[in-house]
């Protein structure tokens, strides 16, 4: 059994964070794009951001997927996140 590490989790809210995650690996599953990127900071700061293309729809749908990645990432970084890494939902 893994032992429970206490996580920070923040939002990335600056274009050059975003540009910096979207250089590292990412993994496609189905409509979602997950970018990830180890900061190697060696802190327990777990970093998340989202975005969705114009190609998604107009702004309400958008603002919608948004909110619908936002309460994914809610229920799934704190057990699944490692410490250090920033991640980009798209």
């Amino acid at each position: 059994m893994t032992e429970a590490v206490s996580l920070i989790i923040e939002r990335m809210r600056t274009r050059p964070e975003f540009l910096a995650a979207s250089k590292a690996p990412y993994a496609a599953r189905g409509a979602v794009v997950v970018q990830a990127r180890n900061r190697a900071d060696g802190s327990s700061l777990v970093r998340c951001g989202f975005t969705a293309t114009r190609k998604v729809g107009g702004a309400v749908v958008r603002n919608r997927a948004k909110r619908r990645l936002r309460e994914a990432a809610r229920a799934v970084l704190p057990t699944l996140a490692h410490p250090g890494y920033d991640y980009v939902f798209v």
